[in-house]
């Protein structure tokens, strides 16, 4: 199957994806079409202790996700912490690159080799207002790690993550029944900048009065009473976002 009818592939049969196990097999195929031989689609936590609000799929040796989970490293294993300062893929052999390996990180990295999990590749996946995840391929130690894989593993992983997104309904940001006015967003953004409702007034050329009623209708909007609530809101509902803030 060339490289890209992989991907192309994958994308239309994930739109009819139902069901988490529907993902899994889907995920699991195309692994295999790419040349690996696990995948793990996982958000990062620390799933012994989490109740709910998390997904993880995977088809590592379940020796593996014991050892894992005995020693908390959701949030802890050198792979996802990679995976938080980069929104691109990367190759398991760059991570010393992006972040400083630990001799507990190299001991994680060695017993995943000697359990069979070798050289892998990990999409990032960052929503804000939701956990941090990744979408990992690996091959075995013995295997040849498939290079010319690795972009079409990008469009994979990438399309899965969404995909899990949608089945498990992870995205559970706050909706109102209308969009703010885009007056109110921009005092909501200024607020979010640190900005009081008097400087608000002078930089929007509008009265202090108004400032006050545009930020008390937004509030009201989201069924909140602090504008620090009402910031972290509207960043969860994408009416605005970080770059925004910092003007990026």
């Amino acid at each position: 199957m060339a490289r890209f009818t992989v991907a192309s592939v994958f994308e239309r049969n994930v739109r009819e994806a139902r069901e988490l196990r529907d993902l899994f097999d889907l995920l699991e195929e195309c692994a295999q079409a790419m040349g690996f031989r696990y995948f793990a689609l996982t958000h990062h936590v620390d799933f012994a202790t989490l109740s709910s609000g998390g997904v993880r799929l995977h088809n590592y040796p379940i020796e593996w996700q014991d050892w894992f989970d005995a020693r908390s490293l959701g949030r802890l294993d050198p792979i996802h912490r990679a995976s938080h300062v980069t929104s691109h893929g990367f190759t398991w052999t760059q991570v010393p690159k992006l972040i400083q390996l630990t001799s507990g990180d190299r001991h994680i990295l060695e017993q995943a080799r000697r359990i069979g999990i070798g050289n892998g590749f990990t999409v990032p996946a960052h929503v804000p207002g939701e956990f941090s995840g990744s979408c990992s391929f690996a091959v075995r130690p013995s295997d040849d790690f498939p290079e010319d894989h690795v972009l079409v593993a990008q469009l994979v992983g990438g399309l899965a993550f969404e995909t899990a997104r949608r089945l498990a309904n992870t995205r559970h940001a706050p909706r109102t029944g209308q969009p703010m006015t885009d007056r109110q967003r921009d005092c909501v953004l200024w607020a979010a900048r640190g900005k009081t409702d008097w400087e608000i007034s002078q930089i929007l050329g509008v009265s202090h009065e108004t400032v006050i009623q545009h930020l008390k209708h937004a509030r009201e909007r989201y069924g909140v009473q602090k504008r620090a609530h009402l910031a972290v809101m509207a960043l969860f509902d994408g009416s605005i976002s970080f770059a925004d803030i910092f003007m990026r």
